[in-house]
């Protein structure tokens, strides 16, 4: 049975109140105070309501996923590649998830309450240091990401760290596998400047904040989660050839 909290994550009244209120308050951090740069949007607009599975690096907690929702609501609306006057918070992009780590959601009473707005929390599988501590995703972790899937669009950060080149986690490609969802890659930068870790203050003004949506990828549901998760880390150009190329230069840390 589905417990109290994941109910209320599927109120949509409830969902477009913490959106709107979220989306009132981190607005000017996004548009005012820095410069937002989207890309892509087009690539958005004939996707289903569902089975979409938007695949991203990682810089802040909590900024990536907010200002995500921001582009949907203002797509939704009809505009392209960027957000204007923010009328599309009274109605916003609701069908939509997000994957996050048990522990990040457990902070302030802003992230528990953000939480509410969609969140898939999962226990991570490895230590911060990078050390496994047990072997894939939870079988109860999996199911959640699976029943949103079916009705919905779902965020996830493969890498599970805002740390730069971290290497890709296998689940990801795993559920890719499963579910065979349409995949949309998304480059974002500039967040780890203008934010703190958790993506909730602002650290710096004046930065260049960039998000790019990519075509859908073609993927081959019957390769490997290898061979599929080199693939995804190459779209969202986090795979060692970047590196080399010295792309998104960052210190965020997880």
């Amino acid at each position: 049975m589905r417990s109290f909290i994941e109910r209320l994550k599927s109120t949509r009244l409830l969902r477009k109140i913490i959106y709107f209120i979220v989306g009132v308050f981190s607005y000017p951090g996004l548009v005012l105070f820095n410069r937002l740069h989207i890309k892509g949007t087009e690539h958005l607009r004939s996707l289903p309501g569902k089975n979409v599975l938007f695949v991203s690096n990682h810089q802040t907690y909590f900024a990536d996923v907010i200002t995500f929702l921001h582009i949907f609501a203002a797509v939704k609306w009809g505009k392209k590649d960027r957000l204007g006057i923010p009328y599309y918070l009274l109605n916003p992009f609701t069908h939509v998830y997000y994957v996050a780590a048990e522990e990040t959601m457990k902070g302030s009473w802003l992230s528990r309450l953000f939480a509410l707005a969609g969140a898939l929390t999962v226990k991570r599988t490895w230590l911060p240091q990078g050390k496994e501590v047990r072997k894939g995703l939870d079988p109860s972790d999996t199911r959640k990401i699976y029943r949103a899937l079916e009705s919905n669009w779902v965020i996830t950060f493969p890498q599970g760290t805002t740390r730069p080149f971290a290497p890709g986690r296998k689940g990801t490609a795993a559920i890719i596998k499963q579910v065979q969802p349409i995949v949309v890659p998304v480059v974002i930068n500039g967040f780890w400047r203008a934010f703190d870790k958790k993506g909730l203050k602002l650290k710096k003004k004046g930065s260049r904040l960039s998000v790019t949506f990519k075509a859908p990828l073609q993927i081959d549901y019957e390769a490997s989660a290898e061979v599929i998760t080199e693939q995804l880390m190459d779209a969202i150009q986090q795979s060692k050839k970047f590196m080399m190329k010295g792309r998104h230069h960052h210190v965020a840390k997880s």
